[in-house]
């Protein structure tokens, strides 16, 4: 399970030019090749209420707020008959308790 570690809030609170920012670039740069190779792939994204949504990865923004597509909501009882298609959803960075990539 991967977390989006709050969409590189690490290298947005260092100082220009601190010994950290240059070596947190690197770490950064793959962070954000991770989330590029993410895009228009299917996520499972568990939430703090114990939903769980899945959806196409859309876009997301410095606070990790998310957009789904194409989604579907399950709620926390593991019968998928309780299932909903609940179509693009804004999933708030607050909330996100787990995410993966469904291969």
């Amino acid at each position: 399970i991967l977390l989006l570690n709050r969409l590189l809030t690490l290298a947005d609170a260092t100082p220009p030019g601190s010994e950290i920012e240059r070596s947190s670039l690197g770490e950064r740069e793959e962070k954000l090749n991770q989330l590029k190779s993410w895009l228009n792939s299917q996520l499972v994204v568990k939430i703090s209420d114990g939903r769980t949504i899945v959806g196409d990865f859309l876009c997301t923004d410095k606070d990790a707020n998310i957009i789904l597509g194409a989604t579907q909501e399950f709620p926390p009882t593991k019968s998928s008959r309780d299932s909903r298609q609940i179509g693009l959803v804004m999933v708030p960075g607050s909330h996100i308790v787990s995410i993966h990539r469904r291969k």
